[in-house]
């Protein structure tokens, strides 16, 4: 019951690689949050099992954590001395390792029971928690017939798709095949991110409609089959003279071997011939994601995703999930949603809304139309455990775990000493070649890279809401009528009713003159945005250090903005046609960046694009320090080692361009790729060499410039790699074939270690009502919420709402109010005689939804009451 109160909500990343190579990822946006599990996959909540370490809480000394907090601020960089990743792919014997003391983490979160109750039983090992993977069904839409083999699919028609949501009992997959790792799922927005809980009331409407109805399912799938043309013979559903076959492709890897078993059956036992296509992530992947659906390769897939963030605005999901503008994969191309929802998906996507009320109104029709298309059946709502060893603490995030923490480095410890060596299994390293602009994006090399880089704001692990790390404060300006809240004070927040776009504001490039256009030659007739964002770096920016010891400065910022807008022109040596339709999407919001002082720095940014809160529109318009794809981040002299490369036709930063060129995926940090950015050094350094010299000369000096490579060059010669970022740790040492990566402590880092200490646990709190079980028609009753944390009553000034919601036997939603505070954590539901007339005799449901300023989770309870008729006293 404590777990299924956990959950809410995400979107999409493959376990395997992220979906977006981009050199500005802050400025491109929220595309970094999500990746396919595996190819196109996902994880998963224990009934009545505590989720959150406790092993560690109960025997941690506050005495101790004191000493702690006062030796790290002492300290600088991370609070261990080194971490050792280390190529584990044996569950089993990882948890051996860690059970011996011979490993610390396992970087792989997983949704096995069994492996739950080993960590729980064990007083050697703990474990973190993230609820960010999610499972379900998707179909190919295309039909009635497949063009290339005349065979029938029954998936083509809406209605069989949106009747398999009653087929299917979630239920049972979550209890059964799950065993309780997790809960059921109905839609694209996820039921532990914060959206669920703000539309509770449509979300359970839409969930008690669609609960699990065979007979009903059946009836409607029987009568779409035969306005097909199909009949059912001796229980066969049968087309032209043949049996209808359809094809299920299953994962192997997990328990979607399981699922996919599990609705095959289902089919089979309404009339279809099933095939079983049993297939690995890359052999599934090259038959759903790119073959042509065109070719009835496949019916329907046991898909699985995860959000390695938490995400506080899901408005985008319908867009990415139903309509072809989601990828560019030729499953998504085939898609064709109704005018109404496909105009509803777009709008949200682009937040062309001016109230947050019409947000919500616009959101709970896509909830409705997204069951009416069904190109995904949502299946569960799944909880990774991530397992560790008991006495290591570190701050997991609640939707990507370990590996999508990007506190992880800031905080992670053994015991409450500092220092040491901390060894971390994942199971791949140096998957694929590591460069500051488009490189690995597998999440085990890029965990490792985020270590090595410090951005300008890093997220909450807990709510998903930014912090600032290299900026003093921010202003945010929004058009007015843009509903935008602010929560945290280094933000303010004010509107007005027109922002306009200074004249002098870079908003294009010229990829011949190299240099940027302003807002005055491109839009003479001026220029307006629906945000403004002003960045107040701190004062001591300019005297943060690359590993290499070189200072950071405004070239590196402008090097960064530079690569946005060049890899995408035709003109350009570093052009890359990849990178061009991220780009195209960028355009079309982006309004400009400005530089306002240059010591202190203060930029300017402009977007037509904005968040519900304003700490994620000021995050999103902070430039990176560096040059990034998102997870490593350089200066521009190590950048232009790259640069050089590429432009020689050597090398080239993304794989889609080195297939073009035939030439190598630029590394720098293995392979023969060192021996040619060793030779751009060389060149470099004779010919002090700037990249885009026409713009970034302004803000470098000769001096720098001779300083920078003789940094880089000494790095080099000590280290034998390029991996010169800023972050808490610098890379140390790599060694490929052994699968063993070594990152060190920055002592030279700009803030002390205890900076982030007060992020490794968090508040999620526990739901419990309690009430009557029978209430006669016409009298009060009268409810009561316990809302508690590890035992305590949950403050109520942390507490953003409080909601109950109450459907009678007929599932229909009959009220909905805010609970009343009471004492000691408790809240009550008081229903009025007159509320209680209008139930009907029979089973009603009374459902709680809470949620917490300090995580993004919502909690939910319900509770089942009988009313009876009222009866003459």
């Amino acid at each position: 019951m404590v777990i299924a109160s956990l959950f809410g909500s995400a979107v999409g990343i493959n376990r395997r690689r992220t979906l977006i190579p981009l050199v500005v990822a802050a400025a491109l946006g929220l595309f970094l949050a999500f990746r396919l599990i595996g190819g196109g996959e996902a994880p998963p909540v224990v009934p009545d099992i505590e989720t959150t370490g406790e092993t560690d809480a109960e025997t941690a000394d506050p005495e101790a954590e004191k000493r702690l907090a006062v030796e790290a601020g002492r300290q600088r960089g991370s609070l261990v001395d080194s971490i050792v990743f280390v190529r584990e792919s044996e569950y089993g014997r990882a948890i051996s390792r860690l059970k011996a003391g011979t490993m610390h983490i396992m970087g792989d979160g997983r949704s096995d029971p069994e492996m739950y109750r080993r960590i729980q039983n064990s007083p050697k090992l703990g474990s973190e928690i993230s609820y960010g993977s999610y499972g379900a069904l998707s179909f190919n839409p295309v039909g009635p017939t497949f063009p290339t083999t005349g065979k029938l699919n029954p998936f083509s028609v809406p209605k069989i798709r949106e009747a398999m949501n009653r087929l299917i009992d979630r239920e049972h997959i979550a209890q059964e095949i799950f065993g309780g790792l997790a809960v059921p799922r109905y839609f694209p927005i996820s039921s532990v991110f914060p959206d669920y809980a703000r539309l509770a009331d449509v979300a359970r409407t839409l969930e008690l409609r669609y609960e699990h109805d065979p007979a009903a399912a059946e009836a409607t799938i029987a009568r779409e089959m035969e306005k097909l043309g199909a009949q059912r013979i001796e229980g066969h559903w049968m087309y032209e003279g043949e049996q209808v076959e359809v094809i299920l492709l299953i994962r192997v890897e997990d328990a979607r071997r399981e699922v996919g078993d599990y609705v095959a059956n289902l089919l089979e036992g309404i009339g279809f011939q099933v095939t079983r296509l049993y297939r690995t992530a890359q052999e599934a992947t090259r038959i759903w994601m790119s073959s042509h659906p065109r070719e009835g390769r496949w019916h329907a897939y046991t898909a699985s995703w995860i959000s390695v963030i938490i995400s506080r605005d899901q408005a985008s999901n319908f867009g990415v999930f139903y309509t072809p503008r989601g990828r560019a994969a030729p499953l998504w191309q085939a898609y064709e949603p109704s005018p109404e929802f496909d105009e509803l998906a777009d709008r949200l996507q682009r937040r062309d809304f001016t109230s947050w009320e019409e947000r919500q109104e616009m959101m709970a029709r896509a909830l409705e139309l997204s069951m009416k298309e069904s190109y995904h059946v949502w299946l569960t709502d799944q909880i990774n455990v991530w397992p560790k060893a008991h006495n290591v603490q570190v701050a997991a995030d609640l939707a990507g775990g370990m590996t999508g923490s990007i506190l992880l480095p800031y905080t992670v410890r053994i015991g409450e000493e500092l220092g040491g060596r901390l060894v971390f299994g994942a199971t791949n390293v140096l998957a694929e070649p590591w460069n500051p602009v488009d490189g690995s994006n597998w999440i085990f090399d890029t965990m490792i890279m985020r270590a090595t880089s410090d951005r300008s704001a890093l997220g909450d692990p807990h709510t998903g809401l930014y912090h600032p790390q290299r900026i003093e404060s921010a202003e945010v300006t929004v058009a007015e009528g843009t509903p935008v809240i602010q929560t945290l004070d280094w933000v303010t927040l004010d509107s007005q009713p027109e922002i306009e776009v200074p004249l002098d504001t870079w908003i294009d490039w010229d990829p011949e003159e190299r240099r940027f256009i302003t807002v005055a030659e491109k839009h003479p007739e001026g220029l307006t945005a629906r945000t403004r964002t002003r960045i107040h770096f701190t004062d001591d920016y300019l005297e943060t250090l690359w590993h290499d010891g070189s200072r950071v400065s405004l070239a590196d910022m402008v090097l960064s903005q530079i690569l946005t807008f060049d890899r995408a022109k035709p003109e350009s040596p570093l052009y890359d046609e990849g990178f061009v339709p991220m780009f195209r999407t960028f355009q079309t919001y982006y309004r400009g960046f400005r530089i306002v002082s240059r010591d202190p720095v203060v930029v300017e940014s402009y977007s037509d694009r904005f968040f519900p809160d304003a700490e994620w529109i000021a995050a999103i318009a902070a430039p990176w320090p560096g040059v990034s794809d998102g997870s490593g981040i350089m200066g521009w002299h190590s950048t232009s080692l790259g640069i050089r490369a590429e432009e020689q036709r050597l090398l080239a930063f993304s794989s889609n361009k080195a297939d073009q060129l035939r030439t190598e995926w630029m590394s720098y940090v293995t392979g023969p790729s060192l021996e040619v950015l060793a030779k751009m050094l060389e060149e470099a350094r004779e010919e002090s060499y700037l990249p885009f010299e026409e713009t970034l000369r302004e803000f470098v000096s000769e001096e720098e410039i001779e300083e920078r490579y003789s940094n880089l060059a000494d790095w080099y010669e000590a280290r034998g790699h390029f991996w010169v970022c800023n972050g808490p740790f610098y890379l140390h040492a790599l060694h490929p074939i052994e699968g063993h990566v070594e990152i060190r402590r920055f002592e030279r880092f700009a803030d002390p270690a205890d900076k982030w200490l007060g992020f490794t646990r968090p508040r999620i709190p526990e739901v419990v009502t309690d009430g009557p079980g029978i209430v006669h028609a016409g009298e009060e009753a009268s409810f009561e919420i316990s809302i508690t944390f590890e035992g305590a009553p949950y403050p109520e000034e942390e507490l953003e709402m409080v909601r109950y919601m109450l459907f009678d036997g007929r599932r229909e939603l009959i009220k909905q109010g805010d609970a009343v505070p009471g004492d000691d954590g408790r809240w009550r539901v008081e229903l009025s005689s007159e509320e209680t007339e209008k139930l009907r005799p029979g089973s009603n449901l009374l459902e709680i939804a809470a949620t917490s300023t300090s995580v993004a989770l919502p909690a939910f309870d319900r509770i089942s009451f009988a009313t009876i008729p009222e009866v003459d006293r």
